[in-house]
Parts: structure tokens; sequence; C-alpha cells
């Protein structure tokens, strides 16, 4: 028989390593050093990146019904695009002033030049009507937002917009925020009214004051003079800015020198669009300011950023002036990276006590030391490859931590067995590492095979699991490596010169990781390990730290011989039981695999891509009949409002503290619906609306956000020509749990509205 060449070659490896402790001490320090660089630089971020393969073709038609953008744009976009390579899908819609088109392209289309023909088709459309717009071409961009701030006090539409821009200038000259927009305001616009008395008046028309405002109301370069002192670059400035300005403008001027202005032959307004866009914080007027994160931008250093902002605002505006954080995203992310972080301090403290317990406190600490070395070189070969620490890649380290942990057990209980078979401690270290390596190398080798096909899925999912997927590979890979390499030789040297003894230093590591264990957070965490280490030192000035871990010995001894005699007696009785009746044990095997397809099959076990998690909002929205009045829509809306203030109350008075924090309403769009989507134009309309309440945090409330919305929801009722969508949302996109109502037909609405 020959051996493996590559079993050969590990097994040497293996013994080298262990030989060489300074080499393995490199390994180590490489893994903690580097992993803690790339933890100053991996980016942290809600979802992965991804891209959408859909092209995005917007064309206004303001004023238009949607029958009229349907004929007029949407079907000459379509009878163009048709048949251009590499799109899969077109889907249009035609609403009220615009057309949105949107062209699915297939994954291994060249993007660029399928957006390319895309652009040239639908610019080279001459058929459009004279009043629509320049269409816009672009792909699908997913915006990754952060937080958003709700701007409250001025109760003036033009004072509350100027304080809102002032607070997203402020926020945007923040280092590290570089992505702020003020959202789901109504745009300035400055309309001229002509009066026809006063055309008539003057002898003009109407292109007369069209042709002046496009001639004198612009900025034009005059060319250059050359002087003896230098060059002088002439320019006329007379582009209009504000109505006053626009007031003044010359319409026409007389051989005598008589002058028509503009404000003469009509009313200038300098105001707002004629939109039904606007929105209210707890019933007061509120600009939105969203912050969303750009790049490798950190999403908590953001919101650190944006929070230390809003505790040092209160002396930066007018008094009356209140910002608040109506959502930050950065809250599931940190809940996720708090249970892995929980998940690995338990961990952690398990392998210790039982290790401890079932072979000796020196093999338990080195077991335990190895699994944060190897999630440190994980997250090195995270940020080497390009990934990023996501919602989702933590998935993956919640995963790939019990995998760590069984490789660590199984050759720490190996070198355990072969220290006591009188080998020696170094030749026992590797005698044991080589005798488990090939069934440790291809576990972890047929676990990442499994993996493997996760990073290859193509599409949005796809780009999803294939984070999950890399961060299991990578824990694994290093997992390996330190388990193999590192572990035999801490196992194989043993220091006796250690200050507290090999049990005092195993203790005082459970004690400082059970302090973390116990505690709320990190703060309170480190005041209890400092005093627990403090307490594990006094204990071995004063000679009680010995006498633990003479009682620990004895425990040690009375569980292994119990161990060790359930192991011969019951376990063995059992094994060889199975053994002679392995039929039956292969048809009770065979019944029990058959009856989990068949209750997966019957649908009784429910398949979801998501577990259930607890949302922190609770959105309502209203989706009226195209052309419906705003005052129809408002309505709709303030039934809705005085629904949630009612349940805001009434939870209120039953819970210590309320359970909804606050509640905000927009008219004229749907700013959830939209709030991820920086490619497409939100859509807006005097039918749209909407409402959400912000919840105080899932662990300080006893009703659930399902309830909240259950109960808001029949205390509403049904709205006539209304359709309400009721969703418990999550920080983040993706997650919505839908309830559908469908109101009346049209023909009720109007007994409604007058009601």
């Amino acid at each position: 028989l020959r051996a493996n060449p590559a079993s050969s070659g590990m097994k040497r490896m293996i013994a080298w390593f262990a030989t060489n402790h300074v080499a393995a001490n490199l390994v180590m320090g490489f893994s903690i050093l580097a992993g803690l660089a790339a933890m100053t630089r991996i980016p942290i971020q809600v979802y992965p990146d991804v891209d959408f393969p859909i092209i995005s073709i917007a064309v206004p038609y303001l004023g238009a019904a949607p029958e009229e953008v349907a004929t007029g744009v949407c079907d000459r976009i379509g009878e163009r695009v048709q048949g251009i390579p590499g799109i899969k899908e077109t889907r249009a819609t035609a609403g009220e002033g615009a057309c949105n088109v949107s062209l699915t392209v297939f994954q291994d289309a060249d993007a660029p030049a399928v957006l390319n023909d895309v652009e040239s088709a639908v610019n080279a459309i001459e058929t459009f009507p004279e009043e629509t717009e320049k269409p816009i071409v672009r792909y699908l961009s997913l915006t990754s937002v952060v937080m958003e701030v709700a701007v409250t006090g001025p109760t003036d539409e033009r004072a509350l917009k100027e304080l809102g821009q002032r607070v997203r200038d402020d926020l945007k000259a923040l280092p590290g925020l570089t992505q702020v927009a003020l959202v789901n305001s109504r745009p300035y616009e400055i309309s001229v009214e002509i009066s026809e008395q006063s055309l008539l008046r003057n002898n003009l028309t109407f292109d007369h004051v069209a042709t002046a405002l496009r001639a004198r109301s612009a900025d034009l370069p005059g060319g250059m003079v050359k002087t003896e002192a230098g060059e002088v670059l002439l320019r006329t400035r007379g582009q209009a800015y504000q109505g006053e300005e626009l007031e003044n403008l010359v319409v026409t001027a007389g051989s005598d020198g008589t002058r028509v202005l503009l404000k003469d032959v009509a009313r200038v307004i300098d105001g707002f669009a004629d939109t039904s866009q606007g929105l209210r914080l707890d019933g007061k007027p509120a600009a939105l300011v969203q912050i969303s994160r750009v790049g490798d931008q950190s999403i908590q250093d953001v919101s650190e950023t944006v929070r230390r902002y809003l505790s040092e605002s209160a002396s930066m505006y007018p008094e009356g002036v209140e910002l608040t954080l109506w959502q930050d995203q950065s809250v599931m992310l940190r809940d996720r990276l708090g249970a892995l972080i929980d998940s690995g301090v338990q961990g952690l403290l398990l392998v210790l006590i039982i290790l401890a317990l079932f072979l000796r406190p020196h093999l338990a600490l080195w077991v335990a030391v190895g699994i944060p070395i190897a999630f440190l070189g994980a997250i090195f070969l995270i940020y080497w490859f390009g990934y990023a620490i996501d919602a989702v890649s933590v998935i993956g380290f919640i995963l790939a931590l019990g995998m760590m942990v069984d490789d660590a057990v199984v050759v720490g209980e190996a070198v355990h067995v072969a220290q006591r078979s009188d080998r020696g401690q170094l030749a026992g270290a590797v005698e044991g590492a080589q005798q488990v390596l090939v069934p440790v190398t291809f576990g972890v080798l047929t676990t990442i095979v499994t993996f493997v096909p996760l990073l290859l899925a193509a599409g949005v999912l796809g780009a999803l699991v294939s984070s999950a997927a890399a961060t299991v590979i990578c824990c694994l890979v290093f997992s390996l490596i330190e388990c193999q390499a590192v572990l035999p030789a801490h196992l194989g040297h043993r220091s006796t010169r250690i200050p507290l003894g090999e049990f005092g230093i195993t203790f005082l590591l459970a004690a400082i990781i059970a302090a973390f264990a116990v505690a709320p957070d990190f703060r309170t965490g480190t005041g209890i390990a400092i005093i627990a280490a403090t307490a594990v030192w006094a204990a071995h000035r004063m000679g009680g730290l010995s006498k633990l871990g003479v009682a620990f010995a004895g425990l040690q001894s009375r569980f292994e011989s119990a161990m060790g005699w359930f192991i011969e007696n019951p376990f063995r009785n059992a094994v060889e039981t199975t053994l002679r009746a392995r039929h039956l044990v292969l048809a009770l095997a065979a019944s029990a695999l058959v009856s989990a397809v068949a209750l997966l099959a019957s649908g009784h076990l429910p398949l979801s891509l998501s577990s259930e998690s607890e949302a922190d909002r609770v959105v309502a929205r209203v989706t009226m009949p195209v052309g419906t009045s705003e005052a129809d829509t408002q309505r709709a809306i303030s039934r809705l409002t005085a629904a949630a203030q009612q349940i805001r109350q009434e939870l209120a008075a039953e819970n210590e503290e309320p359970p909804i924090l606050h509640i905000l309403s927009a008219t004229g769009a749907q700013p959830s619906a939209n709030e991820s989507l920086g490619g497409v134009a939100q859509a807006t309309g005097s039918h749209l609306g909407e409402v959400a309440l912000q919840l105080s945090p899932a662990e300080t409330r006893d009703i659930s956000s399902q309830d909240i919305a259950d109960t808001w929801r029949v205390s509403i009722g049904s709205i006539p020509g209304a359709e309400l969508t009721f969703s418990t949302t999550l920080q983040g996109p993706g997650s919505d749990l839908e309830i559908r109502l469908f109101g009346e037909d049209l023909g009720t609405l109007r007994a409604f509205a007058a009601d």
C-alpha cells in the first residue's frame, strides 16, 4: 500500500509547525494583526451591493392623463425598444403626467452596450407629443439609505423647506457624509399668469411674452477684450432667479422710451410646483432629510456621525425647531452583529467549561483562543476578496461558528487521547493532529463544496446568498489552518511558569468571558470583567485559587470516571444492539426520511426564504383611483392618522413606555415604497398617500408590530374607493408583510367625501 502524497505532505506540515512553534506563533500573529487591520477598513453596510439588471426610462408629460401618456409615449417607446438584443422583459407604467418603462436585461448581456442601444432608440423617437420633456434613460441603482431626519418647527412651507435645505447642507458638510437629500417636498416653481386683457391693451401676444422671457432671462457671454493690463472677459448677467426679478423684465420698448414690463401684463407667482406632496410628523408640517451610504462608507460611521450631530443641534437652530430621527437602518445590522457576538461569547464559554471538564484546562484554553483567531483571519480573507460585513454575511458567520468549534474540538480531543498514551507532550500533539487530519480536512472540504454553488448563483438573489457563502468558506479555510498548524504547536508546548497556573489562567479567561456574556452592553461588560479579573488575582494572592483548583481537579476526576462508565456500559450496549438489528434501524431511518419529506410536501411545515423578525415600523399605503382629488385623498389620510393617534394613546396608557413613538403622514407620494431605488423617479400624484408609525425597540415593548398593524387595520375598516396596504417593515428593503384591503368602486367615493 502506498501512502497518499497529499496526506503525507499535510502530516509533515503539521509536524513541522508543531516543532517550530515560532512559525506557528507568526501565523497566529498574522491572523490577529491582519484581522484587526481589516476590521478598520472593511465596509459595513445593511445589505450587499446589488446591481439590478434593469434599465429605467422616464418621460415626463406634464398635465396629461394616463390614457394620453400610454398612447402618446409608452406605446412608442415599447415599439422602438422591442427587438433590441439583451432585453428580457419590458414593463411600462402610464401615470398622470409621466411614463415609466422598465427593461429587464439578461444577466449575460453586455449591459453598457444594451444601455447605449436603448438610449439611442429612445432619443431617435420624433413622434412624441410636443409637451413631453427629454427622456431620462439610466440603469436602476440601489441607494443604501442609512437614516432619515425629520425637521419640524416652521409652519410656513417656504420657511420649512429652507430650514430643511439648511439641515441638508449642514449634514453634507460633516466628514464622512456625501449623499444627503431633501425628499418628498414640493419643488420651487415660478409661474407666470398672463392676462388676456393686458395683452390686448398693450398690443401684445402670448408669443411676444414667451420670446421676451427666453431672450432676456439669460446669462450670455460677451467675448473678450484685450487691454494693456490683461484680458477682460465680458458677460451679461440677466438670468432671473426670483419672482421680483422676473416682474421687472422688459417685454417690449417703444421708440418714445416707454417700456412694458412683465408685471404690467402678467401676475408672477414665486412659489412651488402644483403638486400635492407634503409631510406631517405627529401632526406638524415636516421636511424629511435622507442620508445614504456611498461606496465603501461604513453604515455605523454614518449613523454615529448623524446621531452626534443631532445631539448637538439644539444650539444650532432657532427656538422651536426640532430634529427627529425617523429611522436608522444600522439598528438591524447592529442587532445581528450583537447576535453574532453573543453567540461567539456563549460558545467560547461553553467550550471552556465543557473541555475543561472532559479534557484538561490547558487544552480548553487553547481551543477557545483559537476560535477568535480563526474569525480574525476569516475577516482578513473576506476583506481581501472584496466582500463586506452586512446583515447577510453575519448570517454566514453565525453558520460557520459551530463548524469552527467542531474542528478545534476534534483536534484537541485527539491530541488529549494521544498524550494520555505516554507518547509525550510534543509527540502526542503531532500524532493526535495527524490522526484526525483526513476526517477534519474532508469535513471542511465537503462543506465548502456545498457552498461553492451559491457563489456562482446569478441574479439579485445570487448576489445576496453569495455574501453568506463566501463568509462561510473563508471561516472554514482559516479554521482548518488554525486547528492543523497553530493548535498542535500550542498543545505540544506547555509552559510551567504560568503566573496563575494552568487552572488559574483558564478560570480567569472563563470569568472574563462570562462577564461579557451576562452584561447588557460592552461598557458594562468591561467593568464586570475588570472586577472579575481583580477578584481572581486577589484569590490567587490569598491562596484561595489553588484550593479551588484542587476542588475542580476532584470534580473533573469524578466526572471523567462517570463518563467512562457511561461509554463502556450503556452507550456500548446501545451501539451493539443497533448493529445486531441493523435492518430494523435502516427501516426506521428510511421511514423517518419519508415522513420528513411528506411533512414538507404537504405544506404543514411552512417554507420561507427569510425568517420572521420583529419590525420597527408599521406602514399604511393609500392608493386611490387615478384622478382622485387631493381633498379626497387627504380625507383618507386624516382617517388613518386619527386612528393611529387613538391607538397610540391607548397603548401608551397600557404600557410604561409608549410602543408608538412617532406618526409620519405623507400626501402625494409613498416615500417608503421608493426609499431604496435611486434609479427610478418616485411615483407622485394626488391619489397617493401614506401613514407610517415608528415603534419603540422590540425588546422594550410587549406588543408585536403585527398586532399593532392588525389593531390599526380593524379600527379603520374599509375606505371606499381606496386600496390600503398595511405592512410591518424592518429597517431595510425587502422585509414587508403586506395585508391588502380593496375599497369599493369609485361611485361610492363621493358619498364618503360628502361625509
